[in-house]
């Protein structure tokens, strides 16, 4: 699966008209002739434009999948609130869950990330905190996807006011959303020739390098461990990273708020735990 990068989601965006197309026509055949173009339009272009990102891998692409491909399967699911159960509707609805699984898939998203590397450079992905990925991470989505669409929508249907109010309102929340959004494509782990860097706007205020011969020991973390906590509540296997001497870091406390700690020994999260402590065992890190 490692193999395969991001091709797996470039193969299921690929084939998202011929699996979801029949279902989101059939839900447009009762809309008026204007809204039909304007949504086949914006179904069109999104997916032309999505396709061309999965062939980018970079951070900035690994936020527009994560945008478009849960927006795919919102449309699947209107569909056949709107039509009825189908088989074009389950058709839709599996290729559209197919292509949002590969799009979150931790292989695909390390392709991503490592995509915007420089030269000796390998960037492995830390996790999403959990706490985000439950609540807000999913009402920022939200607003992004409606503040896109919506105000086009409203225009087609002859309904000027809503529809100008709706977009300007609704691209600024975009604006702000994908910002927001971004920043969960920005959190990974580098390694580098001199060392290991952590690199995590949520919890860190500027990167910080952890030179080769200060790491003396990177491993799980054990359940009583005292190590700074940078996880910020990521599910999953944390890793303890041992200093031979302690470092500063200027940690995130909460909005504007940051706190100078020195500290012998750090708590990470990545995607995929195994790859990154290979990385390290290949590259005589620790």
């Amino acid at each position: 699966m490692e193999r395969l990068g991001p091709w797996l989601a470039r193969l299921t965006w690929l084939a998202l008209p011929l699996v979801a197309g029949p279902a989101l026509g059939d839900a447009l055949d009762g809309a008026s002739r204007p809204v039909q173009l304007v949504a086949s339009i914006g179904l069109w272009v999104g997916w032309a434009g999505v396709l061309v990102a999965t062939l980018v891998p970079a951070t900035v692409t690994l936020t527009v999948l994560r945008i478009a491909a849960p927006a795919a399967v919102a449309a699947a699911v209107a569909a056949t609130i709107a039509g009825g159960p189908s088989g074009a509707d389950v058709a839709a609805l599996v290729g559209t869950l197919l292509a949002a699984l590969a799009t979150v898939a931790p292989f695909t998203v390390e392709a991503f990330v490592d995509g915007s590397s420089y030269g000796e450079e390998r960037r492995l992905p830390l996790r999403v905190p959990g706490v985000l990925a439950l609540g807000p991470i999913p009402v920022v989505w939200a607003l992004v996807v409606a503040g896109i669409v919506t105000g086009p929508l409203l225009l087609a249907a002859r309904q000027w006011v809503a529809g100008a109010v709706a977009l300007v309102v609704g691209a600024l929340a975009a604006w702000w959303g994908v910002r927001v959004l971004h920043t969960l494509a920005r959190r990974w782990v580098v390694f580098v020739p001199a060392g290991l860097v952590v690199h995590d706007p949520l919890a860190l205020v500027e990167p910080v390098l952890l030179r080769r011969g200060v790491v003396t020991a990177l491993g799980p973390a054990p359940a009583d461990t005292r190590a700074l906590d940078l996880t910020r509540g990521a599910l999953g296997l944390a890793l303890e990273v041992r200093l031979a001497e302690p470092v500063p870091l200027l940690v995130l406390r909460g909005r504007g708020r940051s706190e100078t700690v020195t500290t012998g020994a750090m708590l990470i999260t990545p995607s995929r735990p195994g790859a990154l402590l290979t990385e390290a065992r290949d590259r005589r890190l620790a």
